[in-house]
């Protein structure tokens, strides 16, 4: 007998609680024992997760309830992963949409869901965080409904049914006023809702390959949902790409399901499974791995192109090679090729001389995340600052625009407006959103909006919410201002001297500190003027035993600034780059030298 089975997909903005409520579906389907000690975002596994507590790769995971197994994977909510939750929509037969009580539909709920409707699967929506002060959620289903029609949901979709939660206290109800004791009311609609996997289950083996990893002991994993017949270990396999040629051929070595968190081995796997595969060496993510019988590929959908790139190159200033063990061009394209394989949203090219690589991807956090994760494995690494990719259409040079959406508190309007006029931005929709806030929707260039988020928080005394998404392409729409202030750079190597830094104090903001490590053209902070300034910092006070009062006075340092390391790379101007080792980030010019920077300028 085989036991019912139900494969959903939960999706919803960034931070509206998708892990959180998988977290308490796994602790109330009796997965962990009673007195067991679990982690918070189980699902979030790796480093960077776990800091920024956001999803950045997608991920199944599976409970068992009563006699049926439901798989579910949790997806990423920023719009720069979206290549994530595009392809794994394919392994669902329904979605989970959640929204938040107070925030209501945002950017990402819409792109997301239009992904789902688009490929006919019937979401159940679920209110979640209504137990906040400000919810509002008669509100946020109307808002819901009137997002499902402008996506052209069909009759079907449109009867959708909803719940009210709290992921966190693990509770839903079909009704506001209902008990609110535990989370059946969902896994029963997932039951009734949800279509169990269709297949013919006498056709040759077939399943699309929709996430890779890599695995110490098992080598490459290929997840994805087997789409018909069955298959056992060790029978052979061939992979097809979307064009119908064979990519290669082989066995399948290790057939693996989700338990929980956990990848659990077994002898046979059937239609409807959510399977992890290994054995295959070539194939990739949209790939069909299908017996050797199988003629066609399995249709998958094309992934939105990137719309912004890096260059990548070797760390060639004064301290290289002294904080990472992996600093040569030859390890730097191997890591960055074995990404560009694993990660189908991204791109990778490499100049003629092979020397300097151009990484191609959805925005600043998705590049900054790769970024940060080859520091932390130890590479030390120039980058330069983010340039969006134009295309031409009709003959024309188009650049792409995203759709913006700000929620601001009335007074900061005005001065938001502004900033974006001056970005080039179309503002599309304005209005009260209630409490005190304003909800202004923009089109945006994507170049005008890098480095953008760090002057939004300033100029809204952090409290405004910045959410922006890709919506197309638009003719050029001409020149935007950079940076607007200089910056000043370091005449010498050596380390920094509270006194030097003391006394340039009145020049402008610093970014480095008393006993700081500096080089020459290396920058140490933001001239207060529009123009460069090379200042000493390595000039200590002159001893001398002559006194006099005042010259003694303890010498008082403003804080530098710290920046994030994507803060650093939209800060930085085209004459700049950001050298990243695996202790620090520093700022500097590319041409470290001031006469090849005078000659540079000229040419």
């Amino acid at each position: 007998m085989t036991q019912e089975l139900r494969n959903i997909a939960i999706i919803a903005h960034v931070d509206h609680g998708k892990t959180t409520l998988i977290d308490s579906l796994m602790k109330q389907s009796g997965m962990f024992r009673e007195n067991q000690a679990t982690d918070e975002r189980m699902m979030d596994s790796n480093d960077l997760e776990k800091e920024r507590g956001i999803t950045i790769l997608a991920k199944p995971t599976s409970i068992q309830w009563g006699d049926a197994r439901i798989n579910i994977i949790d997806t990423p909510g920023h719009a720069d992963f979206g290549g994530e939750v595009e392809r794994v929509l394919h392994m669902a037969d329904g979605v989970i949409l959640l929204t938040d009580a107070a925030e209501g539909p945002m950017p990402q709920t819409k792109f997301v869901l239009g992904k789902a409707l688009k490929q006919g699967l019937k979401p159940i929506v679920i209110i979640n965080k209504i137990d906040r002060p400000d919810e509002r959620a008669s509100e946020v289903v109307d808002e819901v409904f009137d997002l499902f029609v402008s996506l052209d949901a069909n009759d079907e979709q449109l009867d959708f049914p909803i719940l009210y939660a709290s992921g966190r206290d693990g509770w839903c109800t079909r009704e506001l006023e209902d008990d609110r004791k535990d989370l059946t009311p969902l896994l029963e609609l997932v039951m009734d809702h949800v279509p169990a996997p269709q297949g013919d289950r006498d056709a040759p083996f077939a399943m699309l390959a929709t996430l890779l990893d890599s695995d110490p002991f098992l080598g490459r994993c290929l997840t994805g949902r087997v789409i018909s017949g069955s298959a056992k270990v060790n029978d052979s396999v061939k992979a097809l790409g979307l064009d119908g040629s064979t990519v290669e051929t082989g066995r399948l070595s290790k057939l693996l399901t989700f338990d929980g968190t956990d990848r659990v081995a077994v002898d046979e796997v059937n239609v409807g499974d959510i399977i992890c595969i290994a054995g295959l060496t070539k194939s990739s993510v949209a790939d069909t791995i299908g017996a050797p019988a199988l003629e066609t590929p399995v249709q998958s959908t094309p992934i939105d192109p990137p719309t912004m790139a890096v260059m990548i190159t070797v760390n060639d200033s004064p301290f290289a090679g002294k904080e990472g063990k992996k600093v040569t061009s030859t390890m730097i394209r191997q890591r960055l090729m074995a990404e560009a394989e694993v990660n189908v949203a991204i791109t990778f090219a490499e100049s003629a001389d092979k020397d300097s690589f151009e990484i191609g991807g959805r925005g600043e956090l998705q590049l900054g995340v790769l970024i940060e994760t080859m520091r932390r494995e130890g590479f030390e690494l120039t980058v330069s600052r983010p340039r969006v990719l134009y295309k031409e259409i009709d003959g024309e040079r188009q650049e792409p625009i995203e759709e913006v959406t700000i929620d601001v508190d009335e007074e900061y309007a005005s001065t938001v407006v502004d900033k974006m006029n001056k970005r080039k931005a179309e503002m599309i929709d304005m209005r009260s959103s209630g409490a005190g806030k304003q909800r202004i929707v923009f089109h945006a260039p994507s170049r005008g909006l890098i480095g953008y988020q760090s002057q939004f928080l300033t100029d809204t005394r952090g409290t405004g919410v910045l959410n922006r998404i890709f919506h197309g392409y638009a003719p050029y729409k001409g020149d935007i201002r950079g940076r607007h202030s200089g910056v000043l750079i370091s005449t010498d190597t050596g380390t920094a001297v509270a006194y030097a830094l003391f006394n340039l104090q009145d020049r402008g903001i610093m970014f480095v500190g008393h006993q700081t490590p500096v080089y020459q053209g290396m920058i140490i902070g933001q001239h207060n003027r529009d123009n460069d300034l090379e200042v000493n910092v390595l000039k200590g006070k002159q001893l001398t035993n002559v006194r006099a009062s005042g010259t003694d006075d303890a010498v008082k340092l403003t804080p530098p600034k710290t920046m994030s390391l994507e803060d650093m790379m939209s800060y930085i101007n085209e004459d700049e780059l950001l050298e990243v080792t695996p202790i620090s980030l520093r700022l500097r010019k590319k041409f470290l030298l001031a006469h090849e920077r005078k000659k540079a300028s000229r040419g």
